[in-house]
């Protein structure tokens, strides 16, 4: 009987740990969150192209790739939340569109498509925050990504377009840190 005891009081206590106000505290769930570091081009216009993510800032449970795909390591509902900064050097408006594949396989219904205004003057860009989140299956092993195209490319520096800008930290007129490219997370909803 003391064993039996000791073993529910150990389950009790365990138990209102979790129900407390801040017992998700004591809970793990697989997540990644990552950014990139570079300004990103497409391959050219019309074509599909892969958001890079050079930079793991954390994770549990999934794998950053070097191809900038993520591995699933636990099957389950997930939701990426992610932010581009699109610029658009050209002298009319384009669409940056987004969306995801999961083994290389276009995610039905996970577009989205951001309208670029045509550029503010001949050396400065317009800008959009291609901000975003998607919920979807991935089942253990999945390789998950982010693509991206544009009607006009900026395939590389100099060339007019759309692109992904980094931005370095800035120190005048107003010192503020480094833009990234691109930054996004992606977190376990629920299980399958």
């Amino acid at each position: 009987l003391n064993a039996l005891r000791l073993y529910f009081a150990q389950v009790d206590n365990f138990g209102y740990s979790l129900s407390t106000g801040t017992g998700g505290a004591f809970l793990q769930f697989p997540y990644v969150a990552a950014g990139d570091t570079t300004t990103q081009y497409a391959t050219a216009n019309d074509t599909p192209t892969i958001v890079k993510w050079n930079t793991l800032f954390s994770g549990n449970g999934f794998t950053l790739n070097s191809d900038s795909t993520a591995t699933a390591t636990y099957t389950g509902v997930y939701k990426i939340t992610y932010s581009l900064q699109f610029a658009n050097n050209d002298n009319s408006q384009k669409d940056a569109i987004v969306w995801l594949r999961i083994n290389g396989v276009d995610v039905e219904g996970s577009t989205t498509i951001f309208t670029l205004q045509q550029r503010k003057s001949a050396g400065i860009s317009s800008y959009v925050c291609g901000y975003s989140e998607v919920v979807f299956t991935l089942n253990a092993g999945d390789k998950v990504g982010l693509w991206w195209g544009t009607p006009l490319a900026a395939t590389s520096g100099g060339v007019t377009g759309v692109y992904i800008q980094y931005q370095a930290a800035q120190t005048l007129p107003m010192a503020y840190p480094s833009v990234p490219s691109a930054i996004g997370s992606i977190t376990f909803v629920s299980a399958a």
